[in-house]
């Protein structure tokens, strides 16, 4: 039996609809034994999570940290290996939007960026048009490899440097003689 294709967000979405489902319905005691299985199914196939990277070890698991579902998997469990600056710039590589990392702080879960200065964009961030689209994708795809980010703060592209103008006079050419 092949099991349904879902990656990390579209999964923590349904769960939260199905218990926002739960809490509209006023049953307390359905609400928190929903709750309740949740956490208990996730301690489960974390533990086992947890046993094959025990067994398995960290050679032979390499080739799927760059995977977006076992990333998440690995992370939402706290067994992912690489770090999470490690973990941010495979989203940010993934992505494909061509960003500048300014900094991550990992108290308050905020990732700075802005676009980097090769990109062609119009390097006005989040704004009107099209840009949410983009941001959610970023943020679907940080939450599959570093959920440690809670929020994005996008900042202006650089301004390009001014072009040099030299204003001035040549040296007087020597003079011909014929």
């Amino acid at each position: 039996m092949r099991a349904t294709a879902m990656d990390g967000p579209q999964a923590g979405r349904r769960v939260e609809e199905v218990l926002d489902r739960l809490a509209a319905t006023g049953d307390r005691a359905a609400c928190a034994a929903a709750e309740e299985l949740v956490r208990v199914l996730m301690d489960f196939y974390g533990a086992g999570l947890a046993r094959i990277v025990e067994k398995v070890g960290d050679g032979p698991l390499k080739p799927v940290y760059g995977d977006e579902l076992v990333a998440s998997l690995l992370s939402l469990h706290g067994l992912h290996p690489e770090d999470v600056h490690t973990r941010i710039a495979r989203a940010l590589a993934a992505h494909g939007e061509p960003l500048e990392l300014l900094g991550f702080d990992a108290d308050t879960g905020v990732l700075r960026l802005r676009p980097a200065a090769a990109s062609t964009g119009c390097g006005c961030g989040s704004g009107s048009g099209g840009g949410s689209d983009a941001a959610r994708t970023l943020e679907d795809t940080l939450a599959c490899f570093a959920p440690e980010v809670t929020s994005v703060e996008r900042e202006p592209a650089a301004a390009p440097a001014p072009a040099l103008l030299q204003i001035g006079t040549r040296p007087p050419s020597p003079a011909r003689v014929p």
